[in-house]
């Protein structure tokens, strides 16, 4: 299990441009990495837009935001235009970043397997695991 204080595993993953997207990208950055099981389902569209709708929170705090599931590349494309999105959403369809941060949902909804569990990372500049409190909320 992850824990505060850890360094955070680093990670491949592609966003809707096709581009290669590390945790060397967010260098000297904070970030805030949240995780969803699959876009177009209920909570996780309502999630991804609060993010979307609160999205200069996180700037003034010097934050960086990313959206993470197991959907493709593609799939996100469309997902994000459909909803307004202008954050960064990043694919992890061969499932390693959900391994390397210890979320894999093994048995989600309608037998869907091994999808993200909801969960959101904050990451400091020094690519350390922070606790809310980093970001003085």
């Amino acid at each position: 299990m992850l824990k505060i204080g850890q360094k955070a595993p680093d990670f491949k993953l592609v966003d809707t441009e096709k581009k290669e997207i590390t945790l060397e990208h967010f260098k000297g950055k904070n970030l805030v990495m949240f995780f969803f099981p699959m876009a177009w389902t209920g909570v996780c569209t309502k999630e991804v837009c609060a993010v979307q709708e609160d999205y200069t929170s996180y700037a003034n705090l010097n934050a960086e935001v990313v959206g993470v599931s197991v959907d493709t590349l593609f799939a996100l494309k469309r997902f994000g235009e459909d909803n307004k999105i202008t954050y960064p959403l990043l694919s992890d369809f061969n499932k390693e970043a959900i391994k390397a941060f210890d979320i894999i949902h093994h048995d989600f909804a309608f037998g869907y397997k091994d999808v993200a569990k909801r969960a959101t990372f904050i990451i400091d500049k020094r690519k350390f695991f922070a606790t809310p409190k980093f970001f003085r909320i």
